[in-house]
């Protein structure tokens, strides 16, 4: 199965303010929007987003509803050059000041107006503010890497082990390094995570929603939202701790 990693989706609770924080500070352009009765949905990225590159949708609610953050989900990474340059151009624009590069040796954090966590790291690929990653946290690492290697055929790219916690970056077997990848963050101290609802869903893109849906099925992925039910556009499955995973076509 071709599954890239499409876009990674959060809530936010003021849609203009959202869209001035990363068009300004990110250089985001809008790649695309959906306009519904009662939601709106504004895809973002870079203007030279790699053809496997990975955008962020922003999904507006037009009901005035605020969210809880959780913590199933952790960040978004986006790309740069250099860590503490792209760190202090965003305090000289203004940006609040989280995680200096100087604590983290080597990366860097700020938050966006909802509180969403975005981590700046260091690359030599991929467009500047590409994003790397999604970080989400899993309560047993074996189910979720046995997960995402049976249900979309991802391959291990990556691991940092430390004394109380292991990452572990997956993609698609074959995927450019631009794609983005899917960190799994697994606590040694069995905690649980509350998965809140400001964060959204990751999104893979198949050749074949129909195909891809059937593949998954025969896989034993959860029938979450079947493509009959989202009018044969997009579907839904979950991973083992219920993060959504939606399942579109380019």
């Amino acid at each position: 199965m071709d599954a890239t990693l499409d876009h990674v989706m959060m809530r936010v609770e003021d849609l203009d303010e959202s869209l001035d924080w990363y068009t300004t500070h990110l250089d985001y352009e809008e790649k695309g929007r959906w306009e519904a009765d009662t939601f709106t949905n504004v895809f973002l990225g870079p203007e030279d987003v790699h053809d496997e590159g990975a955008l962020l949708e922003l999904t507006y609610n037009h009901d005035g509803r605020s969210y809880t953050m959780g913590d199933g989900w952790g960040h978004i990474a986006v790309r740069v050059e250099d860590v503490n340059d792209a760190y202090y151009e965003l305090m000289d624009e203004g940006v609040e000041d989280y995680r200096r590069p100087e604590d983290n040796p080597g990366y860097a954090f700020v938050k966006d107006p909802d509180g969403h966590e975005i981590e700046i790291v260091e690359r030599d690929h991929g467009a500047r503010w590409s994003i790397d990653h999604t970080m989400v946290r899993v309560e047993d690492a074996d189910e979720h890497l046995g997960w995402w290697t049976r249900k979309f055929e991802y391959e291990h790219t990556g691991r940092w082990e430390a004394d109380g916690f292991a990452n572990y970056f997956l993609k698609p077997e074959g995927a450019a390094e631009e794609a983005m990848s899917v960190e799994l963050t697994y606590n040694y101290d069995g905690r649980s995570y509350e998965l809140g609802d400001a964060w959204g869903h990751l999104a893979v893109r198949v050749d074949d929603l129909d195909e891809g849906w059937d593949q998954l099925m025969t896989r034993e992925a959860e029938d979450y939202r079947d493509p009959e039910s989202c009018d044969d556009n997009y579907a839904f499955t979950k991973d083992p701790d219920g993060h959504e995973i939606e399942v579109v076509t380019s």
